[in-house]
């Protein structure tokens, strides 16, 4: 975080500072939530959660070097003293990004948000010091503490937003008011809780609400392939900036196409020229991720060819987002289990056909969570989608919801052996342990609350001992 005192914070966020021998003193370090992280100089923030209060641990932090702490009750060591965390956080990042001048971008959608931000991130470093959202760290909690990261060398700072419900991206952009706004799609993440698209659609569009007019800068970056954030256009003073495969697209891709290996190519069209992109991630729909990318790059004044480059050599920062690795016995892995709806599930199982060429493809598939009435019909289809991609074999994990999947494939012809209902991830383990061979290609893919990951990780765990942690 830029260097304030704690005399600042406490005038910010409204505090009153406690056990503080000199209120001049300031806090050069991160702003930090775990204890763990405190370096000297940091600013420790004392939330309290259902299996810990961070008050707990505060003399700990101070005495490894913590400047003070945020708390919501004196904890007899120097400490700003606050009604609520949250607010007060939220206050002092609001604070810190203004006094910074950085160019903010945010992001949000249904699917796809942390691939892309990953993007944007590393194309836009190659041209100023960037800070980026780490992981998914994209509410109320996390947003905050990634802007508090930036620093007065901070050129560009990343954000992606998530959301639960109408009003939570209207809420974030407050804290940290973005000058470029991307939108990249409305889906069915989260369609139990929202009710419908419609309203999926009014939660996503209250960022390019909160953009600035285009007279001061603003930009709104939207997907001209989705007819719901097109329509987004009508609700925003912004400038807007259209990017898809569309032809009336202002970035767009031409001659999209996948390698042997599933790693998508295209040619990139922008108002400024244009410039041929070979991916290193996996699957076509990383294509309107990169287009995204490429879209608020351009805007911030790369070229074409710049842009290009960047995207070609452009890696994935996150964990458990299609990591491809091969074991030495030849067998692939492909592990995107860190989340899962039906619109990133289909996109996987193309990327899984396309790996596949000329081996066997599995497919391990679990729960798809917060789908609400929606959930058996979206579960089917994924099981019938597995058939029609010729995807060699389905593994369906857990219950009721896996039980849809198989049924899926079962009523698209799936009559043989070709799908398979386990209960459990060891379950999944045993049975691709005693099945799998050289040139196999296994996609794990499941909601982040099932763990699929387990099995990725047994499968490519030395040996074949062992058993699946439970969770």
């Amino acid at each position: 975080m830029i260097a304030l005192s704690l005399a600042e914070i406490a005038a910010v966020v409204g505090g009153q500072t406690y056990d503080i021998p000199d209120p001049s003193a300031e806090v050069t370090g991160p702003v930090v939530r775990d204890s763990r992280e405190v370096v000297p100089g940091s600013l420790f923030v004392a939330f309290v959660g259902e299996r810990a209060d961070g008050h707990d641990y505060a003399a700990a932090v101070v005495e490894a070097g913590a400047a003070a702490v945020l708390a919501s009750r004196p904890v007899g060591v120097p400490a700003i003293v606050v009604d609520d965390v949250q607010t007060a956080l939220g206050a002092l990042a609001r604070h810190v990004v203004q006094k910074l001048g950085a160019t903010l971008v945010a992001l949000t959608g249904s699917a796809g948000k942390t691939s892309t931000k990953d993007l944007i991130a590393q194309v836009l470093r190659r041209k100023a010091p960037t800070v980026f959202t780490p992981g998914s760290l994209n509410n109320e909690i996390g947003l905050p503490l990634t802007a508090l990261s930036a620093t007065e060398e901070t050129k560009f700072l990343v954000l992606e937003m998530g959301a639960r419900g109408i009003g939570h991206i209207r809420y974030l952009a407050g804290l940290t008011p973005p000058k470029i706004g991307l939108v990249l799609n409305v889906g069915t993440a989260h369609i139990g809780e929202f009710g419908g698209r419609e309203q999926i659609a009014q939660a996503k569009g209250e960022l390019v609400e909160s953009l600035p007019p285009a007279s001061a800068g603003g930009v709104a970056i939207l997907n001209a392939d989705d007819p719901l954030v097109r329509a987004m256009a009508s609700r925003t003073k912004a400038k807007t900036v259209f990017f898809g495969e569309s032809g009336e697209a202002d970035v767009r891709a031409e001659n999209v196409r996948l390698t042997d290996s599933g790693q998508p190519a295209f040619s990139l069209h922008t108002p400024s020229g244009c410039s041929d992109v070979t991916m290193r991630l996996y699957g076509e729909h990383h294509v309107s991720n990169a287009l995204a990318a490429a879209a608020v790059a351009h805007e911030l004044g790369m070229s074409a060819e710049e842009i290009a480059t960047a995207l070609s050599e452009a890696g994935s920062l996150s964990r458990w987002r299609m990591e491809v690795t091969e074991r030495p016995d030849g067998v692939t892995i492909v592990n995107d289990a860190y989340n899962a709806n039906p619109e990133s599930m289909r996109a996987a199982l193309r990327a899984l056909a396309a790996m596949g060429r000329g081996g066997r493809t599995w497919a391990v598939l679990g729960k798809m969570a917060e789908l609400g009435d929606e959930a058996l019909a979206e579960h089917d289809a994924v099981g019938r989608l597995a058939v029609r991609l010729n995807v060699g074999k389905l593994v369906a994990v857990g219950g009721r919801e896996a039980a849809w999947l198989q049924l899926g494939a079962y009523n698209e012809g799936s009559w043989g052996e070709e799908s398979v209902h386990v209960s459990d991830a060891q379950a999944a383990v045993d049975l691709l342990r005693s099945e799998l061979r050289p040139g196999d290609v296994v996609l794990v893919k499941a909601s982040r609350s099932v763990g699929l990951e387990s099995v990725a990780q047994a499968l490519l765990a030395t040996g074949t001992e062992g058993e699946v942690a439970a969770r």
